[in-house]
């Protein structure tokens, strides 16, 4: 009965320990960090998003309409129509259209910056476009060297879409031109406006051959980052649709027609029905999930990480020269930069800063034998 009593008295002590180590083992595997997400979901959806999009290729490429269908929304309800004279006439002009938009609780400050003019006098139309987009890196950069940094406005532009004509044979000058100008502050994405003007076959001839002459002149058009090994295959399968589709053909629309019984948004034609968001007949869908669904964040990335940082980069480059310049002219003797120390340097130094202790040492020995025979 004793062994017993002492088996049983084992087992309860082992159960007791068991218990304690699986204690202490779940415990440790949650601390408290895995909320973290759910932190930052909370705040950022308090605060808010800001997006800017600017538009640009010449009248008449369906620019607005387009703008209106990504968004639902009524951007240009105040527009004036120019003629054929006006058009001439006008010059470059930045129109910022901004609207704040609520989809299921998450707010969007939505900007979108018109060029109208672009394209009409082709006479360096681009450099107004360029002067903009350089004046709101400004604006951030000052911002954010202010004392008050909290609070930033952020006017960057974080994406262009570029209308191309589809009644070409590929790039026109002008289009190679604005999108070398503009290809190193800002993402472009090439379009194929009114898509419903061609074939399905004329629509790939005319993606390969844009294709082609932007490796051709170097264009660095948006890259869409590669997919992590972790990624489930729906997202892989989108992702690389969306890089063979660019250029993206689109057609837009704010009409809503009747087709297969069905209310879609659309172009009534005498020969049939084009739906805005049927993929069989345009990219107009692949364009909105990766403008609005799956890339909007890394399109603010890589304005932050790399347009705004090349800029920024330069503007502290060019700082720095004045003020070394400055300081030549104000100083007699000429300041000349100082030479990083090779190996043999810095060993015959250390030689030098070892001798001087030694006679150092000599000197404060002999002074000490002096003095003690003066006593």
């Amino acid at each position: 009965s004793s062994l017993m009593s002492l088996h049983l008295h084992f087992t309860a002590a082992v159960m007791t320990l068991i218990s304690f180590f699986f204690f202490l083992s779940q415990e440790k595997q949650y601390v408290g960090f895995a909320t973290l997400p759910n932190q930052v979901h909370r705040k950022s959806v308090k605060k808010g998003f800001d997006f800017t999009l600017m538009v640009a290729g010449e009248s008449g490429m369906g620019k607005s309409t387009l703008v209106n269908s990504l968004f639902l929304t009524d951007l240009y309800k105040d527009r004036k129509l120019l003629n054929a004279e006006e058009r001439i006439n006008q010059t470059v002009e930045i129109i910022k259209h901004t609207v704040d938009i609520e989809e299921k609780g998450v707010k969007l400050k939505l900007t979108i910056v018109d060029t109208p003019g672009f394209g009409d006098a082709c006479l360096e139309d681009w450099k107004p476009i360029t002067d903009y987009i350089d004046q709101q890196f400004e604006q951030y950069f000052r911002d954010e060297s202010g004392l008050n940094r909290k609070n930033i406005q952020d006017n960057r532009v974080h994406c262009c879409l570029y209308f191309i004509p589809p009644f070409g044979h590929g790039l026109r000058p002008v289009d190679v031109e604005f999108m070398k100008a503009l290809h190193e502050k800002v993402n472009i994405i090439p379009l194929i406006a009114k898509a419903d003007c061609l074939t399905p076959n004329e629509i790939k001839k005319l993606k390969d051959r844009i294709r082609e002459e932007i490796d051709k002149f170097g264009i660095k058009v948006y890259q869409f980052p590669e997919c992590d090994s972790d990624e489930d295959e729906e997202f892989k399968q989108l992702d690389k649709e969306l890089k063979e589709c660019t250029p993206f053909a689109v057609i837009g629309s704010n009409t809503v027609v009747e087709a297969r019984g069905q209310r879609v948004r659309g172009r009534l034609y005498p020969w049939g029905i084009v739906e805005v968001e049927n993929q069989s007949h345009c990219d107009f869908v692949k364009l909105r999930n990766m403008l609005i669904r799956s890339h909007m964040h890394d399109l603010k990335d890589v304005t932050c990480d790399v347009h705004y940082e090349n800029y920024r980069a330069q503007c502290i480059q060019e700082m720095t020269s004045k003020l070394a310049q400055d300081n030549r002219m104000e100083s007699p003797i000429p300041i000349l930069p100082l030479s990083t120390p090779d190996v043999d340097t810095e060993k015959l130094i250390k030689m030098k800063d070892e001798e001087l202790k030694r006679m150092q040492e000599m000197l404060n020995k002999m002074q000490q034998q002096m003095h003690e025979k003066d006593q």
